[in-house]
Order: structure tokens, then C-alpha cells, then sequence
């Protein structure tokens, strides 16, 4: 199992790679600020997409990272 630590530093590695200093800063301040359940964030993300709707989801965005 990883440490708190090595998941927050891959964690700020990761979020380094998409966005600019100043919005990591907003991004962590949002995550403070406001109540934010992930578990119920992520119930929803998807909902209404069928298997192959989400496959091409995942398909397009891997070649656009890749």
C-alpha cells in the first residue's frame, strides 16, 4: 500500500501536468472551500452513457494523451 504522502505527492505531480501553478492553488482552494463528496461526484459522472458510449470516451482520450 502507497503512503498519504507518496499519494499526494504523485496526487500534485498529476495535477501539475494539466494545469498552471495558479490553478492547481484554485483547484486545491475549491477542494477546501467546498463540500465535495467524490463518491457522489463520481455516480453521476457517467451517467446516460451506455459501455460503448464510455469506450469511446476513454478511447479518444487516451490518443489525445498518447
Amino acid at each position: 500500500m502507497r503512503t498519504d504522502t507518496l499519494i499526494r505527492n504523485e496526487g500534485m505531480l498529476a495535477l501539475n501536468e494539466r494545469l498552471n501553478l495558479v490553478e492547481v492553488e484554485r483547484f486545491i482552494t475549491l477542494l477546501i472551500r467546498d463540500p465535495f463528496d467524490y463518491t457522489e461526484w463520481q455516480r453521476g459522472l457517467y451517467e446516460g452513457l451506455t459501455v460503448a458510449e464510455l469506450s469511446e470516451k476513454a478511447d479518444a482520450l487516451w490518443q489525445q494523451t498518447h
